[in-house]
């Protein structure tokens, strides 16, 4: 049992978590990295803050228990396709990708190169978000654009969230007392996500190339129309910075509603509001043609998992999501779902219902200790 630190690094925040084992240790958050006025002006002075924070509790990163650190990086392309052991190349490699994910792969490295200067003696491990949708088949990961331009740009389906469709999945598979089980996930967040899991291994999943398609989220569009982004820009004028802003933080429940929260949607719903029922209504209806749509290509569903804030808390979202589709062997009982137990399907159901926390720092945590003891 090694004790790991989990990374997490954004743009300008770094998230950690100390585990031994399963355990928590500490865990917490460094925000407003290099902001006017921040006392915090990079990613190695973030890192130090919590090595003496962690110190102050005998946890310091200089302690010796400390096995290795994990790192979450969002993008690996189709260079990396599982966890990774950390060297020059590799940080090299991660550098290329910087493209497929801007806002992202810096703030990764970043959070890798402070860690490195503090711990040089340290092992660590990239674990990568597109890493468990590698093994989606051609067909599913294929957009079919020409090929050449397809291969030169590096355009396919990468998928994202994957440590968390990679946890949830598989406690969905112990829930059904098979590892062959058919798992459809859904990690419903501020972000939001579908998989599609066979015996463990993912064949598809709702994000594309970008965090951007798919299931409608608090302010991205998931999927939209092409040809409506070619619209805006010849007729409305909008330029490419502008459509990008428009679909990544002025659309989904925000750009219907008003409101990204869907505790906040659920309340206006409540007294009736239009705009909410609008918002709750597009999401739902989007996930629910996921639903089906991955039931299609599974063939045969042992689970479905809802995860993430709003998967774990919204009991409306759940049921608009599933009822009616008794034909199908999904069978919602109605006083397990208001309750959010961890089964919600009714007893008899063939398809298992369930609602199950994601833990994607300690997923990380599993897979770093895993690269480490295959280097020894």
């Amino acid at each position: 049992m090694g004790r790991v630190l989990v990374v997490n690094s954004g743009s300008s925040s770094v998230k950690y978590r100390l585990l031994e084992g399963d355990e928590r240790l500490a865990s917490g958050t460094v925000e407003r990295i290099g902001e006017p006025g921040s006392p915090v002006p990079d990613h190695e002075a973030a890192l130090k803050l919590i090595g003496a924070e962690l110190a102050g509790r005998g946890l310091g990163i200089d302690s010796p228990e400390l096995t290795a650190v994990g790192h979450r990086v969002v993008h690996g392309g189709v260079t990396f396709t599982e966890p990774t052991l950390i060297t020059d190349d590799v940080v090299g490699k991660i550098e290329e990708l910087i493209p497929l994910a801007p806002l992202h792969n810096p703030a990764g490295l970043a959070g890798i190169e402070a860690v490195r200067r503090l711990r040089p003696d340290l092992p660590q491990v990239a674990v990568f978000d597109t890493a468990f949708h590698a093994t989606i088949p051609p067909a599913a990961a294929a957009y079919a654009i020409d090929r050449e331009v397809a291969e030169r740009w590096r355009i396919r389906r990468y998928g994202f969230h994957g440590t968390s469709h990679a946890y949830v999945s598989r406690e969905a598979a112990r829930l059904a007392g098979t590892p062959s089980a058919g798992v459809i996930v859904l990690h419903l967040g501020n972000g939001a996500s579908a998989s599609a899991v066979s015996g463990g291994r993912c064949v598809d999943t709702s994000m594309g190339m970008t965090p951007l398609e798919g299931l409608v989220m608090g302010t991205r569009s998931g999927d939209v129309d092409p040809g409506a982004l070619l619209y805006l820009a010849r007729t409305a004028g909008m330029s490419p910075e502008e459509i990008d802003t428009l679909l990544n933080r002025r659309s989904g429940l925000l750009g219907l509603c008003g409101d990204n929260d869907m505790r906040a949607v659920q309340e206006r719903l409540a007294v009736g509001d239009p705009a909410a029922e609008l918002a709750m209504a597009v999401y739902c209806h989007r996930l629910r043609k996921y639903v089906g749509a991955y039931y299609a290509v599974l063939g045969s569903v042992d689970v479905i998992a809802f995860t993430g804030g709003v998967g774990e808390n919204s009991a409306p979202v759940r049921e608009r999501t599933l009822t009616g589709l008794e034909r199908l062997g999904i069978v919602l009982d109605p006083g397990r779902n208001a309750r959010g137990e961890r089964t919600i399907s009714a007893d008899g159901s063939p398809v298992r219902v369930a609602v199950i926390p994601t833990d994607e720092e300690l997923e990380i945590a599993h897979q770093t200790l895993e690269v480490v003891e295959r280097h020894r």
